[in-house]
């Protein structure tokens, strides 16, 4: 210990504010490799750790903008880094100049890293006003502070959660904690890992110190591992056959007014090639309104749902008059022989969907089409398929956990139907052959871990995948390739914790702590003056 105490000599101590900003820079911008495809997820926890020993120096802290300029800086690289796979979209399919594209991607960046600046400010007057000790800073209030930065980023303004830091853990151990507090919660934990590591930096390698962390890391990860052998819900029913159409259309083709035959007639065959259980396309995979679409061909698809015994599960935008038209999905089976099933899609990503105010002229720039859909009520129920009930949503809504939670625990409450089965449809075509397709992935997981019911994925160029209740691969078609996935998949039923109370519990236990923390370090205070 005392050999690598001199080796690393406190070397933070030394930097100038501006040698601090461009590491943070450069930690932030590592935090790419700590998710999937790469998954290095201890580079995560080491960079979040050297941000709490720079924001921990006299230096830094005696100015305080400096901790809010350093926690900026890097959430800045992190966001940018890790949601570089926007300039495909902005660039390739919405003709903007590089320079735009990388300025607009920065302008959001900056923005979103706003809530990381002033959480670590916050955390900064709090340590001042209830004098906490800079270990309490470390161990409490800035893994705390960091969770509420993150969960703010996901939930204001409609939010924008992809690259929550606990999503790099999907595939670990503390894994076992996400049925009870959610992605956020490993957030907590991730932050909490991070504390520890740079308290114990800190310490220039104090033995005490060094026992002390080594058995809080060895609890946390051994009450994960404890964790993951609760099996939180059950199989229910039978498994139902599947067949999910992956028809790998080029962006650029999707919607030329020259290939949308094509594109109808691709996906007709593959819908009809052979009857299952259950059969889906991707989200929006006929680039027509239902309005324009031909007279017979949603009759025809029905007709065949109905002599196949099959249900048919379409990604289409739904023109219901006027100017109201939804990103939806429609389902024929003979369940619904009457009147088709509908899944509206609710939750819209900003530019892509809905237009934010004084934006138009972006939107228009980028020539994006249907970017101003209308927004139905979450509250939607699933899809009965033989005796499993699937529930849909589409794209982005999967980033969304607590909205899928909220659904469920709608549904036990009222007594109705509880979906078994998860269902994404995607169109991530937009983004070529980057990150974001395993990446979304990778959220997906963390859904299925968060419900504990398995989960269908159905995109135009991948991932198209089934994930079994335990998170694990059941079967994934390989990445811009077209071709259906056939599998099999047994629905679950019962209940999580995090289903209960979604995000409100990490919220409540991390809002509890901070105010324990500062209500003793007040009456200690306070003790210490009489």
């Amino acid at each position: 210990m005392r050999k690598l105490s001199r080796f690393l000599g406190g070397w933070w101590s030394r930097l100038s504010f501006r040698q601090a900003l461009c590491l943070a820079v450069c930690l932030g911008a590592l935090n790419i490799f700590s998710f999937a495809p790469v998954g290095f997820w201890p580079l995560q926890i080491a960079g979040l750790a050297l941000l709490f020993v720079l924001l921990s120096q006299p230096q830094v802290k005696s100015v305080p903008r400096r901790v809010a300029w350093l926690a900026w800086a890097y959430s800045f690289s992190w966001i940018f880094s890790c949601t570089s796979w926007l300039l495909i979209a902005m660039v390739r399919y919405g003709d903007l100049p590089i320079p735009l594209a990388v300025a607009a991607l920065g302008l959001l960046s900056a923005g979103l890293a706003i809530y990381a600046a002033l959480s670590m400010w916050v955390g900064l007057w709090m340590q001042r006003r209830w004098r906490l000790s800079d270990s309490k800073l470390l161990l409490i209030v800035f893994p705390s502070l960091w969770m509420l930065n993150e969960w703010l980023r996901g939930w204001m303004m409609t939010g924008f959660p992809w690259s929550i830091s606990g999503y790099a853990l999907t595939n670990t151990l503390l894994a076992g904690f996400a049925p009870l507090v959610g992605v956020y919660g490993l957030s907590f934990l991730a932050s909490i890992l991070s504390g520890i590591i740079a308290w114990w930096l800190l310490s220039d390698f104090n033995k005490s110190r060094s026992v002390f962390a080594f058995i809080g890391i060895l609890l946390i990860f051994g009450a994960g591992a404890a964790l993951q052998k609760i099996h939180w819900t059950q199989a229910y029913g039978s498994a139902i056959s599947v067949r999910l159409l992956q028809g790998n259309v080029d962006q650029d083709m999707k919607f030329d007014p020259e290939y949308l035959n094509a594109s109808l007639e691709l996906y007709r065959r593959m819908l009809t090639t052979a009857p299952a259980d259950l059969i889906v396309t991707p989200e929006t995979a006929f680039p027509l309104l239902t309005s324009m679409l031909p007279q017979d061909f949603l009759p025809r698809l029905n007709a065949y749902a109905q002599q196949t015994h099959s249900a048919l599960m379409l990604g289409v935008v739904v023109h219901d008059g006027e100017a109201r038209y939804t990103n939806s999905l429609l389902g024929f089976s003979p369940l619904y022989a009457e009147r088709a099933y509908r899944y509206d899609k609710h939750h819209l990503v900003p530019f892509g969907e809905f237009v934010p105010l004084g934006f138009r002229w972006f939107v228009r720039m980028m020539n994006i089409p249907l970017s101003d859909l209308s927004t139905p009520d979450y509250m939607q129920p699933p899809m009965a398929v033989r005796d499993q009930f699937v529930m849909p949503d589409i794209c982005y809504e999967s980033l969304f956990g607590e909205e899928i939670a909220a659904q469920l625990s709608h549904q036990i409450a009222t007594h109705q139907p509880v979906a078994t089965i998860l269902l994404n449809a995607s169109n991530l075509a937009w983004y070529g052959d980057s990150f974001a397709m395993p990446q979304h992935l990778q959220f997906a997981q963390m859904r299925v871990l968060e419900t504990g019911r398995p989960w269908l994925g159905v995109t135009n160029t991948g991932s198209t995948v089934v994930i079994n209740a335990d998170a694990s691969m059941n079967a994934q078609l390989p990445y811009l390739k077209q071709a259906t996935l056939e599998s099999s998949v047994q629905g679950y039923s019962g209940t999580t914790p995090y289903i209960f109370w979604g995000n409100r519990g990490i919220l409540g236990v991390v809002f509890f702590i901070l105010l324990i923390t500062c209500w003793f370090s007040q009456r200690a205070t306070r003790k210490s003056h009489n």
